[in-house]
């Protein structure tokens, strides 16, 4: 006897999995807001912060309590254009002293090693250790404008001294702790870095690695201009002994214990509104990243982002595994600091029921994540014991997330909003995202970032529903100069016009715009240049390429990135839209290799020479590689084959 079919219970792909009630609305920070200006609906809002935007960056800085030494005298100059908007004019501040808004006695940390107690830092701790810090700088002879490179994981003192440099007048270089002495070394001559402070080891998963190791290695490469490296003893975190850390290089190097000074009195160094405070890198099309300064202002994007859309409020505790070398490590700061919450830190990678159990024990109320962390807890169950009820929303970035990983990770809080985040470093923050205010749909935004405005143009540059993302300018938060290359090639020659429009400003993304019975909702649809997120760090094609060349018996490589979702428990993902991103090399060779060999040797040297997480999922042999008549590889055909 035949069967019934069996019914399909999947969720449509438009199916909010989050419609907040009454009360959920009036409790947030967007409702607050809205009340206070007498505005009846999230639409009104919205439009009032792209509407009137010195109105609305004038309030912005009201509320979040932003502390001037001297107050602006203009909000907004675009006498020179909306490409070369200048905030603030005339105001001086040191931006570090609106992060020490909260009471002295609430938590400003809460921090575990894997198997230890929770610790927490208080606000006046916190400041106590920055202003110390700042205090060992002076003596070192650094000041106003120097530039002082951090490879750190992400821990208290971590916070403390990115906090201490800032409020110093000096210029934080974040580079990430993940990277080949090769990448480091190219990011401390791009930034012209005259002191680097790390760890000596770095624990993870109960080892620990060398890390200063790998930055001596990479400033002996500066020479004859070698900075100095201060470094710090890292504690044993479980390992089973801790291994004796290779010696100082003598007459250069400091330790720790001999730099950090007693005085913990110390008043923060005034600057001008756009005096550059942090160095970031993102990979462009070309082989060396862009370095892109965030100035004084910048933390206001942070802070308003983590106000409007992930309603962080006094008190929360805010947790989203990162480190200082991604945008989200000075972001997870300013966000939490600035709106009076905590820093939730986890010392170890966020995988296995520990981390889901710091969670619980933290009462962490935001939960940061990358799409490819949620997958593999979805696989594996490990957060299944824990309870995250205190949780009240979720965020997502750094790459494209499948709906399936979206509604498990909502369910793990019991069906709490996820908001989607998506942004840059340029922009200091998201230019598009979600809000708790309007129902959720998994792996979709629901709103233009506040105070952003952006145009979807196609390949003809018109206006429509799909296309690649431009902003219109201005904003607080997008950059206004680059480090090495020029910003206004960058961003604005060449873009379209679009009648009614002021100068647009490209950015990369491709995105579809969907009307549903909900509203208008976002999808994600990858990099129209040759860039990709690989679990949330973002890398060039060509800086890959340029690693994998050097492999023997190599002729040539490109490198694609594939968001195709990967099976979960041995059954397919109901839905193949999005999904973290997988490297895909494909690979032009000199002779018959074992492929298997030659998929490990890649591996090794990207590892090795590039990034240690980074992972090659699969390599595909081809004759040659289909070109452009100007010769250019056009990774486009390439990643059409992988559908």
């Amino acid at each position: 006897m035949d069967l019934p079919p069996t019914k399909n219970t999947a969720p449509d792909r438009w199916t909010p999995n989050w419609i907040p009630t009454k009360e959920q609305i009036h409790a947030t920070n967007v409702a607050s807001w809205m009340r206070e200006r007498g505005l009846e609906d999230y639409e009104s809002f919205y439009r009032w912060s792209v509407d009137s935007r010195e109105d609305f960056w004038q309030a912005t800085i009201s509320r979040l309590g932003i502390h001037f030494a001297q107050p602006p005298s203009r909000i907004l100059n675009t006498d020179k254009g909306v490409e070369h908007a200048a905030w603030c004019d005339g105001a001086h501040l040191n931006v570090v002293e609106s992060c020490f808004q909260a009471d002295d006695n609430e938590t400003a940390i809460v921090a575990q090693s894997p198997g230890g107690e929770l610790r927490r830092t208080t606000v006046a701790q916190l400041r106590s250790l920055a202003n110390r810090i700042s205090n060992s700088l002076a003596r070192q002879g650094y000041g106003k404008g120097d530039a002082i490179a951090v490879v750190l994981p992400m821990t208290e003192l971590s916070v403390a001294i990115y906090l201490g440099i800032v409020q110093a007048g000096c210029i934080v270089v974040s580079i990430a702790d993940s990277f080949a002495p090769p990448q480091i070394a190219t990011r401390l001559k791009i930034a012209e870095v005259q002191c680097v402070i790390t760890y000596d080891l770095q624990p993870r998963a109960g080892k620990l690695h060398p890390l200063y190791a790998r930055v001596a290695e990479a400033v002996e490469n500066l020479q004859p201009n070698t900075p100095s490296i201060i470094v710090i003893p890292a504690a044993k975190a479980n390992a089973e002994a801790r291994p004796i850390p290779p010696a100082l290089r003598k007459d250069r190097d400091v330790a720790w214990n001999d730099f950090l000074v007693e005085d913990d009195t110390f008043t923060p160094v005034v600057c001008d509104a756009n005096d550059t405070i942090n160095i970031l890198f993102s990979s462009g099309t070309t082989g060396e990243p862009k370095a892109i300064p965030w100035n004084h202002l910048t933390p206001i994007r942070c802070a308003v982002d983590g106000h409007v859309h992930h309603d962080i409020r006094s008190g929360d505790v805010v947790a989203w595994p990162t480190n200082l070398g991604w945008m989200m490590g000075p972001w997870l700061i300013f966000a939490s600091l600035i709106n009076r919450g905590t820093i939730a830190l986890f010392e170890d990678a966020p995988v296995g029921t520990a981390f889901g159990t710091f969670v619980e024990k933290a009462s962490v109320t935001m939960l940061g994540v990358v799409p490819t962390l949620v997958k593999n807890w979805r696989r594996t169950g490990d957060m299944h014991p824990c309870d995250w009820s205190a949780i009240r929303a979720f965020s997502s970035t750094g790459e494209s997330s499948q709906p399936d990983d979206m509604r498990f990770l909502s369910s793990l809080a019991g069906n709490k909003p996820v908001i989607e985040y998506c942004g840059g470093t340029e922009i200091g923050g998201g230019y598009v995202s979600s809000v708790p205010v309007l129902p959720g749909i998994p792996s979709a935004f629901n709103t233009p970032a506040i105070g952003h405005q952006f145009v979807l143009l196609d390949e003809n540059g018109t206006p429509g529903d799909q296309g690649e993302v431009h902003l219109i300018p201005p904003s607080i938060g997008l950059s206004s100069r680059l480090l090495n290359r020029d910003h206004y090639e960058t961003y604005f020659a060449g873009v379209p016009t679009v009648a009614g429009l002021p100068p647009l400003r490209r950015h990369g993304d491709q995105f579809r715009k969907h009307s549903t019975e909900h509203g208008e909702y976002f999808v994600a649809g990858g990099r129209i240049d040759d860039t990709m997120n690989l679990g949330g760090i973002k890398v060039s094609s060509s800086e890959i390429e340029r690693v994998l060349n050097q492999v023997e018996g190599i002729v040539e490589t490109a490198a694609v990135a594939s968001s195709r979702s990967a099976p979960v428990d041995g059954e397919p993902d109901a839905s193949s839209e999005g999904g973290p991103t997988q490297l895909i090399v494909f690979a032009v060779v000199s002779d018959n290799p074992d492929e298997e060999a030659l998929k490990q040797a890649l591996n090794s040297q990207i590892k090795s020479r590039l990034n240690p997480l980074f992972k090659i999922a699969r390599v595909i042999l081809v004759d040659s590689m289909p070109r452009t008549a100007s010769n250019k590889v056009m990774r486009r055909k390439l990643r059409e084959s992988l559908q």
